[in-house]
């Protein structure tokens, strides 16, 4: 039985012009492949399960880096695997809020056509909030604009100035300053950033105080993104935490992972940890003006992988 098998092997490699040497050869190679991929979708579904929103394209590229370009398909192929396991994303519908109707000064914006070259220059705050299975709770947040890294967050049941003050002093402390004049503060116009307690915490340490003059989130870009971020990437992923604890606890392992791990296509794609400690104009792997494709704008995947390779990108 076996050597009829041989034999019927034989013919067949004879029927198409290859040797059997070719046939076992084409079937270790797929045999090696499926095992890559497997190994591909559980080090992607890991990745997930820290940011289940994280777009394709930022996957290939830490997937990448994990394993070795040789290793990886190319992208097209690498989004078909995604797709073939169900792990391309849904998009969620977003939810926005703000009130700026109360009593307090309202400042000047500073910073229309800046762009900070250094950490500590320019940092931006915001509010959101975040559901849950009873009630809501406020994530409350401040970025540093040039390494779009995560320097301070509280996350309460309310809005007081008080726990938005407590997200700034951990930004303040982070520094290890008394005196940080050449700093831009920056935010929407609410109560929480008006109310005499946060101004003169700004004051104190020689913050320059910076606020959106409209209604437009363009205003307010870098808040606006990093909000959208933690949101459509975390916490749409999980619909609505069961209480206040559980959020805290996902929130800051994904604050954890988005400021050490996850690269940003708006800093050359390195983490807000590494472009932190960096000075200089950062490169952006994209472009304002807006392509009828909707693939990110990218004509060497090689040269992009050359500059996150100074990442140490572990699973």
């Amino acid at each position: 039985m076996v050597e009829q098998h041989v034999t019927n092997k034989k013919a067949a490699c004879r029927l198409f012009g290859h040797c059997r040497q070719a046939y076992y050869q084409l079937k270790f190679d797929y045999d090696q492949q499926c095992k890559r991929n497997v190994e591909l979708v559980d080090a992607v579904k890991e990745i997930r399960e820290e940011d289940p929103g994280i777009g394709c394209f930022k996957l290939f590229v830490m997937i990448c880096c994990i394993f070795g370009r040789e290793r990886v398909p190319g992208r097209d192929n690498f989004f078909k695997l995604l797709r073939r396991n169900k792990l391309m994303l849904n998009r969620p519908k977003p939810r926005h809020t703000t009130n700026s109707n109360h009593r307090y000064h309202k400042y000047k914006n500073l910073i229309k056509g800046f762009v900070p070259t250094a950490a500590n220059q320019l940092w931006v705050s915001d509010i959101t909030y975040i559901s849950l299975d009873v009630g809501c709770c406020y994530l409350h947040l401040i970025t540093d604009a040039y390494s779009h890294k995560i320097i301070g967050w509280k996350l309460a049941d309310t809005l007081k100035a008080a726990i938005t003050l407590d997200a700034l002093t951990d930004a303040i402390n982070q520094t290890g300053k008394e005196d940080l004049s050449g700093l831009i503060h920056h935010s929407d116009r609410g109560v929480q950033y008006c109310c005499d307690l946060y101004i003169n915490t700004l004051n104190q340490y020689n913050i320059s105080i910076s606020m959106t003059e409209d209604s437009k989130p363009t205003d307010n870009a870098i808040a606006e993104r990093v909000n959208g971020i933690i949101k459509q990437e975390r916490i749409y992923r999980d619909r609505h935490f069961k209480n206040i604890d559980e959020a805290r606890s996902v929130i800051g392992r994904f604050i954890s992972f988005y400021n050490t791990k996850r690269p940003h296509m708006s800093i050359g794609m390195l983490t807000p940890e590494i472009v932190h400690q960096q000075t200089g104009e950062q490169k952006k792997m994209w472009k304002t003006k807006v392509y009828s494709s909707s693939k990110p704008n990218v004509k060497n995947i090689d040269v992009l992988l050359d500059t996150q390779q100074r990442v140490k990108v572990t699973v």
